[in-house]
């Protein structure tokens, strides 16, 4: 062999194992890239959206695009926002003057919705969080210590936001959500004022898997993707266990349930449309929703509404009843609002339950904050109560039996 041939030998080789050796193994997490590297890829542990809808990620060596295409309910694709987080340390790219630029990972955030404070927990960032909203309506224990520490600050939400105080905290990022009004929405405030802000939109999807996976797309602004990933694995794998688990039931054997958002006015009924995430709760429990068949119920992803006459008939003979009305705990509170609610088959049965039980003395309500995040425990929730011999030993996380 030449000692041409063996130079270029030892030179290729010199260059693949050293860029073996410098390129980088996991995402940063806590600090910023010192020398950079246009060749490098910083962020080798990546996700993907499997059940949202309402978000992408495009990745590049050192920036990654996310984008957030349905803010709102109702929302069109000129609605939709960008957000272009880089790792800091490394150059911006050019070419992206309508989309926000981060630089990632940040560090103080503040949380406007208590649904992304388990993501927070889950990912171990919860030293990161500075601020709230509100401290009226949360369960998350340990936001609730770092509270009770006055460790967090309370800024307000929608357009009353106190904006002073935010950028008093200077925070890396504000995590929101919006409704598509400016007269009740904060991010425009907050982006008129330069601060960073993500409208997030976790509540708008319409699986439970979907709306747990936005534990990916806040690990997104803290490098934290491997962490995210390994978490929802394991979440998503125990749900498709319980789905499983029913698969096979017979549809005769399948409980007809009476779904309901009630009002206190009495004026409507809102019946869960077939293609939202209640529904493909009460689907993937082995059980059947109350007017599931109806036209504008089968293909409407939202709450229907039902005059009292219309959801008194179809839910009389109803095997369970989750009536969802605010501040009920015992059938007496419950018979208390409408003495005609006596002949539905659920009072007589006391097959009633309530979704309430880690409700707090404001009126937050866990199963919308930490349920949210894990519907694998509300699923297996809804398995015990209509199926209990497919889980016997499971003990009800945020459901009660009324008695």
């Amino acid at each position: 062999m030449n000692k041409r041939l063996i130079s270029l030998l030892l030179l290729a080789s010199t260059l693949l194992f050293g860029g073996l050796v410098t390129a980088q193994e996991a995402n940063l997490t806590a600090e910023c890239v010192d020398t950079y590297d246009a060749e490098v890829d910083y962020f080798p542990d990546k996700v993907e959206a499997d059940y949202a809808q309402g978000w992408t990620v495009e990745y590049h060596n050192n920036y990654k695009i996310i984008s957030a295409l349905t803010p709102w309910p109702g929302s069109t694709p000129e609605d939709a926002f960008q957000y272009v987080l880089v790792q800091c340390g490394t150059p911006a790219p050019e070419g992206f003057d309508s989309a926000q630029i981060i630089e990632v990972p940040v560090s103080d955030t503040i949380a406007l919705s208590t649904t992304y404070l388990p993501h927070l927990v889950s990912l171990g960032l919860i030293d990161h969080l500075v601020g709230l909203d509100s401290f009226l309506y949360l369960s998350t224990p340990e936001i609730l210590e770092k509270i009770a520490a006055g460790e967090l600050i309370e800024v307000g939400n929608g357009a009353s936001i106190n904006v002073e105080m935010v950028l008093d905290a200077d925070p890396d990022l504000v995590i929101s959500y919006g409704n598509g009004n400016p007269d009740f929405d904060a991010h425009p405030v907050l982006l008129d004022a330069g601060v960073p802000v993500v409208v997030a939109s976790d509540y708008v999807e319409t699986s439970p898997l979907g709306t747990a996976e936005w534990l990916k797309f806040v690990s997104l602004f803290y490098n934290a993707e491997g962490s995210a990933n390994e978490i929802f694995d394991a979440r998503a794998a125990e749900y498709q266990s319980l789905v499983d688990l029913t698969a096979e039931i017979d549809p005769a054997d399948k409980p007809l349930v009476l779904w309901n958002s009630y009002t206190s006015y009495g004026e409507a009924w809102f019946i869960p449309g077939g293609e939202s995430y209640t529904a493909q709760l009460v689907r993937d429990a082995g059980a059947v929703g109350v007017l599931e068949d109806d036209p504008q119920v089968a293909e409407s992803n939202a709450g229907v509404p039902f005059d009292f006459e219309a959801a008194y008939e179809a839910g009389l003979d109803a095997d369970y009843w989750v009536p969802q009305a605010f501040g009920v705990v015992t059938l007496g509170d419950l018979l208390a609002l409408d003495e005609r609610y006596a002949d539905f088959a659920a009072i007589q049965n006391s097959t009633v339950f309530e979704n309430n039980v880690r409700m707090n003395v404001n009126g937050g309500n866990d199963y919308y904050e930490n349920g949210a995040a894990n519907p694998q425990i509300i699923l297996a929730d809804l398995i015990h109560i209509f199926h209990p011999d497919l889980l016997p030993d499971h003990e009800l996380v945020f459901f009660q039996h009324l008695n």
